[in-house]
């Protein structure tokens, strides 16, 4: 989970009700440059002074941490021990090689970091990172937006442990919150049990090209039905004819789900350049991985029908053709036309009906 700070010191006629959503969305810490905008805050919310440009007031109550710019305030080391029973951090402007060298030394070995890069290349968050592998402190990146945030999060595929976030509008808090937690969740796959395979004549089906590289047992959920779906592989493993494509999924029909980011699923015609899907692999890990193309194109077809134990029928069609690839129990791969009555696949059964894409509690058939 990554943190959110908020940054209420410039807030304008809106702060009341941005300091409501925050705290109602749970954010981690409100960063205030007035002690007497922290007093109002519950304790569900980390209280943090940062008088940036100013001296430290004479009483830091009721902050729990205090970011102080060690040349106008102090070490905070000594500051520490001249206030126990506060928290100090260090915050760094990164402008230039000495400066990137000192937020490294923070990030090293203080308890808290709080980070401003100057110029929009990320490669300095890199350099801090990683010279802060294991160490035990939190860097905090100070960030212009929401859209930075998700970046920021995601740097060396690690991310910096949180940002702070000065927001314009209500709503931001809001935003931020969702891109801290949109890291997928893990999913409890199931081994369901082929009941057949049919060829179903000619149709459309859509290869998925990602931005990213699948790992050897991973692929994508795919059903055409939105309470069951079978784990697809990618062609990440050697096929006779043609090279390795080990980004690619050649995924089905082109009306199949897909589960992608948040929970939501996609029809697999829906996908586009930029847009996003889960990459599962056979233990049910999972991550988001964007869409770099997707190539539907006519192809003879092929329905796999499978139950679940509990007795849920699955159904997925793919292009009727050996290189096409499904996962079994720990990561078998398996030829969708080398499938029998008995063989046992790895799926996923959502509990929940869909429309437009979204988990909901209504009656729906699907058949």
């Amino acid at each position: 989970m990554k943190l959110c700070w908020l940054d209420i010191r410039n807030v304008d006629g809106a702060k009341a009700a941005i300091v409501e959503e925050a705290v109602h969305q749970r954010v981690d810490a409100i960063v205030a440059a007035d002690p007497a905008d922290l007093e109002p805050l519950p304790p569900t919310v980390k209280k943090v002074l940062f008088p940036q440009g100013q001296p430290l007031p004479e009483k830091l109550a009721p902050a729990d941490l205090v970011i102080v710019e060690p040349a106008r305030h102090g070490d905070p080391a000594a500051l520490a021990q001249q206030y126990p029973d506060v928290e100090f951090g260090r915050y760094v402007e990164i402008v230039d090689a000495d400066s990137l060298e000192d937020a490294c030394r923070a990030a090293r070995h203080e308890r808290w970091s709080l980070l401003y890069f100057r110029d929009p290349t990320k490669i300095p968050l890199e350099i801090v990172l990683a010279a802060a592998a294991g160490a035990d402190g939190s860097i905090i990146t100070q960030v212009a937006d929401v859209e930075e945030a998700e970046i920021v999060f995601g740097v060396l595929e690690h991310g910096s442990d949180g940002v702070m976030l000065a927001p314009h509008i209500p709503g931001e808090a809001t935003a931020l919150r969702t891109a801290a937690v949109s890291r997928a969740a893990d999913l409890e796959l199931v081994e369901l049990e082929v009941t057949g395979i049919r060829r179903v004549g000619m149709g459309e089906r859509a290869c998925v090209d990602t931005c990213t590289n699948f790992r050897l047992d991973e692929g994508i959920l795919v059903g055409s039905h939105s309470t069951g779906m079978i784990l697809c592989c990618s062609e990440t493993h050697p096929l006779p004819y043609m090279p390795t494509r080990p980004f690619r999924v050649n995924a089905g029909a082109l009306h199949s789900y897909t589960l992608s980011a948040n929970g939501r699923t996609n029809y697999l015609s829906e996908l586009t350049s930029g847009g996003r899907v889960l990459a599962v692999d056979s233990q049910g890990k999972s991550r988001i991985v964007t869409v770099g193309r997707v190539k539907i194109e006519t192809r003879p077809l092929l329905a796999i029908d499978a139950v679940s134990p509990s007795g849920v029928t699955v159904n997925l069609i793919v292009q009727d053709d050996w290189h096409v690839r499904v996962l079994g129990p720990g990561g078998t791969v398996l030829n969708v036309t080398e499938l029998t009555a008995g063989t046992k696949v790895l799926g996923y059964l959502p509990v929940e009906k869909r429309h437009v894409g979204y988990p909901i509690d209504e009656f729906c058939i699907e058949k």
